[in-house]
């Protein structure tokens, strides 16, 4: 059974033996992780370029650059969890592995159990590692302010232009106060902005379509003061 969120994480084994890399991709793929192999460091080089990776099962002996090298590399170039295996099993070689950066190191030879264990923990730790991500809800629609995106209330993303962003932004975090125009230009634009008060007008009007709320029925007109975002917005689905 699948850990709770680790459905489509990906995890990349890179290990020269091709029945450990068969026996792997078989067990992490069944429990519904995706799987990436690779025999040497050159190809897990090229499938990290391409893809974004979990986690990474990582052999120490390997023709060409070893494992301890990679883990090395991998530590100063990312924050991938790494699962190191080794038929070497003396504890000097596993403090080494762990000072490189492993996050978990299995003696050779072990279980597609264990090594599927050492996967859902390290999923799990980089979880917990992980920022909650600034999210948004207000009358269906969704503002993910870390990945920049908006989202209808069908779950369908609404393409905004980074100004419009930017003024959705200041209102969903601002709601029900009245903002005005010059604080509204400054906020989504900088204090450094040469942009005329009237172009907040024109942002408003063209969020006011692109959230099909035309007049002031979610964005409201403060006659002389500026706008205001009436929705009730929280940081939680409602």
């Amino acid at each position: 059974m699948k850990e709770e969120g680790d459905a489509g994480a990906t995890v990349l084994v890179v290990d020269d033996d091709e029945e450990i890399r068969r026996l792997l991709a078989g067990s992490l793929t069944k429990r519904g992780y995706r799987v990436l192999t690779a025999s040497n460091a050159q190809e897990m080089d090229r499938l990290l370029a391409r893809n974004t990776v979990n986690v990474v099962v990582l052999d120490v002996v390997m023709p060409g650059e070893d494992g301890l090298s990679v883990a090395r590399r991998l530590a100063t170039s990312g924050d991938i969890p790494l699962i190191m295996l080794s038929a070497l099993n003396e504890e000097q070689d596993r403090i080494l592995a762990l000072e490189l950066g492993a996050d978990h190191y299995l003696s050779k030879p072990c279980s597609a159990r264990e090594v599927l264990a050492h996967v859902r923990v390290a999923l799990r730790r980089q979880k917990l590692r992980q920022p909650p991500r600034r999210m948004y809800y207000f009358q269906g629609w969704q503002i993910d302010l870390d990945a920049s995106e908006l989202l209808d209330p069908e779950g369908q993303q609404v393409r905004l232009t980074d100004g419009e962003f930017s003024m959705l932004r200041v209102l969903v975090t601002r709601h029900r106060r009245v903002l005005k125009r010059d604080e509204l230009l400054r906020a989504a634009r900088g204090t450094r902005s040469e942009a005329f008060a009237r172009a907040v007008d024109i942002q408003i009007s063209r969020l006011r379509h692109k959230l099909n709320a035309p007049g002031d029925s979610l964005i409201r007109t403060v006659r002389n003061e500026g706008y205001m975002l009436v929705a009730k917005v929280t940081m939680t689905p409602d």
